[in-house]
Formats: structure tokens, C-alpha cells, sequence
């Protein structure tokens, strides 16, 4: 596809659903066609637009949760929506308002009027009470697409993006799909567009954010567009900031300072949430977390919105500093406010009392760092979460992830919800330089302690317990004296000595259970995905010019890759590594060495290889650099 210089023509023929054919390049050279789901998609071969695969999983389960989400929503209304592979029986519409947060009504979705006929909702069709969904960067489309084709009871979905190419993009991958009478591309700004639908009648019951990096941009704007109980689906790629490598740059997008922690992942979750809430109590409204998933490289979120005064004042005891002790990982939570029972059945708001630690770490006399505030409620529904499982696990053939999706889903339903943050086995470990027990050998010490303890999806080592810090190094005391460390090589200012100094006052038994196993580890799911592909990770960001990395950048990447590895010992092999890398000076033209170099003297690219002369032509040294265009070689003394 060309860029915007073939605009006029380009959006002609896009709309037509064809692609422009240009002398040079054939039209295959100049896109790709990538089926996901029901949708099949065409994407420039440049980097034009932004695409990651990887993404998938997050996409088939925003199909997922919007699914069930559209269920409960329409089934409210006395109507049932028809997914394609699902059993037709009747399903068990919770109510999620906020008026009823307990969960307790349960009701049929078919529970109507005496002679009122059922209305069903299908994939594809206009539902005139269904949904209108936003998605504010949609970049080719994808997203959207796939919800106008695999999520059932919607009105509209509008497919957004700054970029004039993108929505050229989203136009004709539209008409590809044959889905223009449900997407409605739109070329404008993501803010400027939710901001102009804030009044009540064009509010979004939908609304999906996944930009590149941060999007704390577009929240202020997304809280004010949502409906009442409306669900705001939000993406964040800038797990840097969110891990603690960057507090004060946290800070400033999310209103929270961000810790280095083995809970970090946790941590930018939480950090998440408590930005919503805080930008939702700006203007009397307040969140609901629905479901909360750390994976790969991002944190994906859906919460819903509501409007009331009354649970806004509840917002500051939902958040909460946390100490965390920089010597043996200790961590302990503060809640920025006090909700207490007050007569009448009133409730009443303080300000809390604090803080839990001294000055000193009590286990290992080490300083605290200060973090947060961050959302201390759930971060899951569980309701929720069942039915979403419950859907998938009954149509697996449904999305190409179903079977990590289950995995992930699976192990949140047996998380603690009431227990913010976690432990890992190795930092236990560590700290106290000892070896590792098994993940069942410390969860049954905590349960034969009496003791609540489950994983977390965030972490495959996370051990998350209700128990106190002491009691948790207690355990780690008597496991060290089943593997003694040796203290004559431990400082006596370490963690370690401080740690195992102290005595343990509650004697553990590592008797395994057999409730320590859980559930999701026994049937074997895929709760952990490895790496699914090479040089996995975020993908470049789009660029306005279409330059993409081709086959020359990818060879130098190879080519540099383990760069910074430590050399062989053997004199010949070190020779033979080093020259496997180039010569600067030879490439700027200033290198004397000649084949006494021990870099390569080799040019990476064909035209530097076509411009430069022989290997062995001479140069002086009073010679000036060769300008462009010139012949160059390694030069001698």
C-alpha cells in the first residue's frame, strides 16, 4: 500500500474494498493478509500500522469478557444473545450493578412476562438495545472487526485512530469483512472524541483502550464517555515505569510511585486501578474492578463505572501506601483512609492512623522505601471470572488461545482475593542464602500453620498468604535448619544473619498436603505460557513513513546480538569472536590497523559493500578522510 501521497486515489479504492496496483511493486509485495478469528485482515508491508500476534490472547479474551458482559447487560433487558459453537441452553444472568454488589440475585435470562416472546441477539446483526462499543486506537481495525463478528448484541462499533493511513486501513478491511453496516470507521483524536460524548445519550458501553506504551492520555476522557455500569476495557505496554525502574515517571502518568518488588506485576495492576479511581472520583464516579490480568509484557484491566456520591467518599480506604523493606523484601500496607460503622447504620469516613513499621525493618533492621498509593480492594470478580471460564471452558473451539485463557482464568479463581501482593519462593530463598524449597513443602508449612495461601497469576513462584511476616520467616528459619547455611561467611550487618539470629517461635511442619496442590496445577493447564515465538516482545512502533526493518537490520541485529558476553579464554577463539563484529574506525574511515585490525573489516550493508575498494589499498596517514562516494579501505601505516 502506498503512503499519503496516493491519498485521493488510495481512499477511492479502499472504500471499493480493492487495493491500488502500482507499476514498480506488485500489489503482493505491498501487503500482508492475516487471518485472527473470524476476521481476516490486510496490513501493509511497512511498518505503516501498527500489528502484534502476540496480542492475541489479549484480543480472544476481550471477545470473551465483552461476550458475557453483553449477556448480563441484554439479558437484563429480556434478551438472549447466540454465540456461534455455544450449546443452546439457557444461561444464569448475574447481576453486576452496583446497587447490587453482593451478587446475591440471580436470575434466568429468560425470565419474562407471561407471553412475551424471547428475543435472541446473533453474531453480525444490529441489535437496536445492544451495545455501542468504542475502540479509541484502532490502528487496522482488527479489534473492532473481530467484535462485529464474534461478539453478539451490538448496536455500533466505532473503529477510531488518529492516523489518516490507519482508517484507510480500517475502511478497507472493513469492506473485506463485510461488516460496514455494524464498524464505523472514524478519523479524530481519541480524548477530543469521548470528551464530545459525555452527555448521557451518547455514552459508550464499551470502550477499549490498547495503545503503544502509556494510556494514561485518554483516561480522564474514557471514565467521563463510559454509561452507567459501563465496561472500560484498558491495556498498558509501559512495564518499565509500572515494574519500579522508573518511580517519579510513574508518578506522573498514574498518580503512584512504583517499587522494585518481586511483585511488581502485581504492584502495576493495583497502581492501574488506583489511576482509574482516582480520575472516576474527579467526577462523582468510582470503579469496579471485573477482571485484572498481568501477561507477557502489558497488564490488561476491565473495571466497570458507575456514578454515586455516596461510594465515592469510600474511595480513600480502598488505597494504600506500602513500606517495603529494602533488605529482606518485607512488605506492609498503610490505607490512606478509615471507613468505620457509626450509629443509624451510617458509615464513617476518617482519616487512617499510621504507620505500621518503624524506622527500621523489626526482621532485619533494614530501611523501608515507600510506595504507592495502589488499589488494596480485589481486582477480580469472581462471579465474573466463573462465567467468562465457564464460557470458554464449554466452547473451546471458540478462540485459537481458549487453552491459556482457561489456564490464566483458572488460577485467578483460586487467588486470595482479600490478600494484596505476594512473596516469590526465590526471594525467600535468597535473602536468607539457603536452598529453595518446593512450592508444596512451604504452602502446607503455611496451611499446618493455619494459614490461607494460593498463586497468583502474575508470578509462577508467587506464594500469596494471609500470614504475617514473621510468621513467614519463622517457616524459612526451620527450613534453613534443614539445610543449614554456613554463618561464618554471612555479615553480620546481612539480612541473613539478622534473619537467622532470631529463634523461630512457631515450629513448621512440611508434611505435604494434599490441599497444597491446586486444582489448575494438577489438571496440568496452561497457566505460564512460555516465549511463543522469536524475538517476542512489543514490536517497533509505527512509523508516519512506512520504514519498516528489513532483512539488512535484521541481519545486524544477529549479528550484534550477545555482543556483550563474556569472551572465550582460548586466545584463538577470542580472535575469531571479535571478529565477528565490525570495525568503527573502518567504517568512519579512520582505522590504521589494516588486517592487523582484530575487528571485521567486512561491510555490513550491499551499498557500502558496492562503494568501498579493495581490501588491501593503501592509505596514508596525512590522507584526508575519503568524503562521500569515495573509495575507502582498511589503510595501512
Amino acid at each position: 500500500m502506498e503512503g499519503q501521497h496516493h491519498g485521493s486515489a488510495n481512499a477511492a479504492a479502499m472504500e471499493n474494498g480493492t487495493v491500488p496496483c502500482v507499476e514498480k511493486r506488485p500489489p503482493e509485495a505491498q501487503e500482508t493478509t492475516v487471518t485472527e478469528g473470524a476476521a481476516k485482515i490486510a496490513f501493509p508491508s511497512a511498518n505503516k500500522v501498527f500489528y502484534n500476534p502476540v496480542q492475541e490472547f489479549n484480543r480472544d479474551l476481550t471477545c470473551a469478557v465483552i461476550t458475557e458482559f453483553a449477556r448480563i447487560q441484554l439479558g437484563a433487558k429480556g434478551i438472549q444473545i447466540k454465540v456461534p459453537g455455544e450449546k443452546d441452553v439457557q444461561k444464569v444472568v448475574v447481576d453486576l450493578s452496583e446497587q447490587k454488589e453482593d451478587n446475591a440475585g440471580l436470575k434466568e435470562g429468560a425470565d419474562l412476562a407471561p407471553g412475551n416472546q424471547a428475543r435472541t441477539a446473533t453474531v453480525g446483526e444490529i441489535c437496536e438495545e445492544g451495545l455501542r462499543v468504542l475502540e479509541g486506537l484502532a490502528a487496522s481495525g482488527l479489534r473492532s472487526i473481530r467484535f462485529a463478528r464474534e461478539v453478539p448484541g451490538l448496536r455500533i462499533v466505532v473503529a477510531n485512530d488518529a492516523s489518516a493511513q490507519a482508517v484507510d486501513l480500517i475502511r478497507h478491511n472493513v469492506q473485506l469483512n463485510e461488516v460496514s453496516h455494524l464498524v464505523q470507521p472514524s478519523q479524530a483524536d481519541a480524548r477530543m472524541l469521548m470528551y464530545q460524548h459525555q452527555r448521557m445519550s451518547d455514552r459508550f458501553e464499551v470502550i477499549d483502550l490498547d495503545p503503544y506504551g502509556s494510556p494514561a492520555p485518554f483516561l480522564d476522557a474514557a471514565v467521563q464517555a463510559m454509561s452507567e455500569g459501563g465496561l472500560l476495557c484498558v491495556t498498558c505496554t509501559d512495564m518499565a515505569v509500572l515494574a519500579g525502574n522508573s518511580g517519579e515517571t510513574c508518578y506522573s502518568k498514574y498518580g503512584a510511585m512504583a517499587l522494585k518488588s518481586r511483585a511488581c506485576h502485581e504492584m502495576a495492576l493495583r497502581i492501574v486501578l488506583h489511576s482509574l479511581d482516582l480520575r472516576a472520583n474527579c467526577y462523582q464516579r468510582f470503579i469496579v474492578p471485573l477482571l485484572s490480568i498481568s501477561a507477557d509484557f502489558y497488564v490488561r484491566v476491565f473495571v466497570r463505572v458507575f456514578t454515586g456520591q455516596a461510594k465515592v467518599k469510600a474511595s480513600a480506604s480502598k488505597q494504600a501506601l506500602v513500606f517495603q523493606c529494602v533488605g529482606c523484601g518485607t512488605f506492609h500496607l498503610q490505607r490512606l483512609g478509615k471507613a468505620s460503622g457509626a450509629s443509624g447504620g451510617r458509615v464513617k469516613f476518617s482519616a487512617a492512623c499510621g504507620p505500621p513499621v518503624a524506622p527500621e525493618c523489626e526482621h532485619c533492621g533494614q530501611r523501608h522505601q515507600l510506595g504507592g498509593p495502589l488499589w488494596v480492594e480485589p481486582i477480580h470478580d469472581l462471579d465474573f471470572v466463573g462465567r467468562v471460564l465457564e464460557a470458554v471452558s464449554t466452547n473451546p473451539g471458540r478462540f485459537h488461545t481458549s487453552e491459556r485463557i482457561r489456564g490464566v482464568l483458572s488460577v485467578i479463581t483460586e487467588e486470595l482475593l482479600d490478600v494484596p501482593l505476594y512473596y516469590t519462593l526465590d526471594q525467600l530463598s535468597s535473602t536468607i542464602h539457603c536452598s529453595t524449597p518446593s512450592l508444596l513443602q512451604l504452602r502446607s508449612a503455611l496451611l499446618h500453620a493455619g494459614f490461607r495461601v494460593s498463586l497468583s497469576h502474575a508470578c509462577k513462584n508467587a506464594v500469596k498468604t494471609d500470614a504475617p511476616a514473621s510468621a513467614l520467616w519463622d517457616i524459612m528459619r526451620c527450613w534453613e535448619k534443614k539445610c543449614p547455611v554456613k554463618r561464618e561467611r554471612l555479615s553480620e550487618t546481612s539480612p541473613a544473619f539478622r534473619i537467622l539470629n532470631v529463634e523461630p517461635r512457631l515450629q513448621a511442619n512440611f508434611t505435604i498436603r494434599d490441599d497444597a496442590n491446586p486444582s489448575s496445577r494438577q489438571r496440568g493447564l496452561k497457566r505460564f505460557q512460555a516465549n511463543p515465538e522469536a524475538n517476542w516482545g512489543p514490536r517497533p512502533r509505527a512509523r508516519p513513513g512506512g520504514k519498516a526493518a528489513g532483512d539488512a537490520m535484521e541481519k545486524r541485529r544477529r549479528l550484534l546480538q550477545n555482543k556483550r558476553k563474556e569472551p572465550a579464554e582460548d586466545p584463538a577463539q577470542r580472535t575469531a569472536w571479535l571478529k565477528t563484529f565490525p570495525c568503527k574506525r573502518f567504517k568512519e574511515g579512520t582505522c590504521q590497523q589494516g588486517d592487523q585490525c582484530c575487528y571485521s573489516h567486512k561491510l555490513l550493508t550491499p551499498e557500502a559493500t558496492a562503494e568501498a575498494a579493495p581490501k588491501d589499498c593503501p592509505r596514508t596517514p596525512n590522507q584526508n578522510p575519503p568524503g562521500p562516494g569515495a573509495t575507502t579501505g582498511p589503510g595501512v601505516d
